[in-house]
């Protein structure tokens, strides 16, 4: 196993412990919560640039690294919401999106054993997730602006994901009708 496949799976070592924290009843439980948050947002950076820097990007860690992801996302978004920090709209969209990207990505691995990568968009949606949380959490004024641009750059990563699903697809008939 690399160093960056190894951040991975610590980012995802780190959920549960996020969940202890953030709904424990010690006074400071939610800010060693948002800690272990912080350092999966730093692991997350790190683990990329030494895949890319270092020429150690694996099939697995294309496919784990954005589930550590997906798993953190939700968990803090369920958590806060929980908690009543943030609206349940958020949620359910960021849920419909992430489910979304979970079954095109499914379905291009199965019938075409293609793993599509993060995008500029996708990490920016990711960086956006992390600010944004990060100043709920510590009550920064306008955090509230911070989360709508959050989940208006989600959507957009969302209609990127869509259309590199959709000319994937569209590639692959092609291919198909030529043979």
């Amino acid at each position: 196993m690399n160093i960056p496949n190894a951040l991975t799976i610590f980012r995802l070592v780190l959920i549960p412990g996020f969940v202890y924290y953030y709904f424990s009843s010690m006074g400071y439980g939610e800010r060693i919560a948002m800690v272990l948050f912080a350092a999966a947002g730093l692991t997350d950076i790190l683990d990329g640039f030494i895949a890319r820097r270092c020429n150690l990007v694996t099939r697995l860690g294309t496919v784990l690294d954005p589930l550590a992801d997906k798993l953190m996302l939700l968990t803090v978004l369920i958590s806060i919401t929980m908690k009543n920090q943030i609206p349940l709209w958020i949620i359910i969209v960021v849920a419909i999106k992430e489910t979304l990207l979970v079954l095109g990505a499914i379905t291009l691995f199965n019938q075409h054993d293609i793993v599509v990568p993060a995008n500029r968009f996708g990490k920016l949606s990711t960086i956006a997730f992390y600010i944004a949380i990060l100043s709920v959490a510590f009550e920064v004024p306008y955090s509230s602006v911070m989360l709508d641009g959050f989940v208006i750059i989600t959507v957009l990563a969302l209609v990127v994901y869509v259309n590199c699903y959709i000319s994937i697809r569209r590639q692959k008939k092609m291919d198909v009708i030529k043979k």
